[in-house]
């Protein structure tokens, strides 16, 4: 059984009735544009914030569901290592699969909405003076599976999630100072480790972890691109990433100058 087999609609209502309040009442989130969502598949391409305790995907999770109700999955692709142990199949179950293009390949072709952070642990560990800055690292996997799956990609953006605390440095010259960049490589595929400054326990070099601060997380979706209809067979894959980082660059900076104050919003 794959992991897109394995979404099971009764545990996603009782984990996304959990969330509801974390995000509604602590968070004050919103998800604005979920009219801009077309009938059928879709990628939905975000940036990515909050660290360790991101809490984007259960902030679109909420909205998405009341809105479509469960008739109509949404998958998020996650990143290879959240899935050890038992959490794995758990997270299966409530539509987070691992990143691999078989996977969003299968989830696309059965009509689903998928959610993917290209930018991964590059975005959610970004400096907090960098926190309105589109940046993915360089990776364009995204616009490749859209391709080949024959979806458009819709463009979201999201503010506030990466000011629940700072975040000083992705640490990638810390990981290579300990020697620990092969390592991480290996058995995490990342070559960062992350240090930030929150609450209760202050500096933190990935662990122990710090609460996020009650900050307002905005989330827009913006109009979908529909690749096949604007740039016909075969289009530049590259062309195609700067133009959604483009977008999205537009859209978050739209978002920023709307927000008076950090955490309050």
């Amino acid at each position: 059984m794959s992991d897109v087999d394995k979404w099971d609609r009764g545990l996603t209502e009782h984990v996304v009735a959990l969330s509801r309040p974390i995000v509604k009442r602590y968070f004050r989130s919103e998800v604005r544009g979920l009219d801009n969502l077309p009938p059928g598949a879709s990628l939905v391409v975000s940036n990515h914030s909050g660290g360790f305790t991101s809490f984007d995907l259960s902030v679109f999770a909420v909205d998405y569901y009341d809105t479509y109700g469960y008739e109509r999955p949404l998958f998020a692709l996650g990143f290879d290592t959240i899935f050890a142990g038992p959490a794995g199949e758990f997270l299966n179950r409530t539509g987070v699969i691992r990143a691999t293009r078989d996977n969003a390949a299968k989830a696309l072709a059965s009509g689903a909405v998928v959610l993917v952070f290209p930018g991964g642990d590059f975005d959610v560990y970004r400096p907090s003076m960098r926190e309105n800055v589109i940046d993915f690292g360089g990776r364009t996997g995204y616009v490749t599976t859209a391709i080949e799956a024959g979806v458009p990609i819709v463009p979201a953006v999201s503010i506030g999630g990466q000011e629940g605390q700072l975040y000083l440095s992705r640490g990638a010259w810390l990981s290579r100072l300990l020697r620990l960049t092969k390592f991480e490589r290996k058995f995490f595929r990342t070559d960062i480790l992350p240090i930030t400054f929150g609450w209760p326990f202050g500096l933190s070099v990935l662990a122990p972890v710090n609460v996020p601060l009650p900050t307002k997380i905005v989330t827009e979706v913006l109009k979908p691109i529909h690749i096949a209809d604007e740039f016909g067979e075969g289009p530049d894959v590259e062309h195609l990433d700067a133009l959604v980082r483009g977008l999205m660059q537009k859209g978050l900076d739209e978002l920023a100058r709307k927000r008076r104050f950090p955490i309050l919003g």
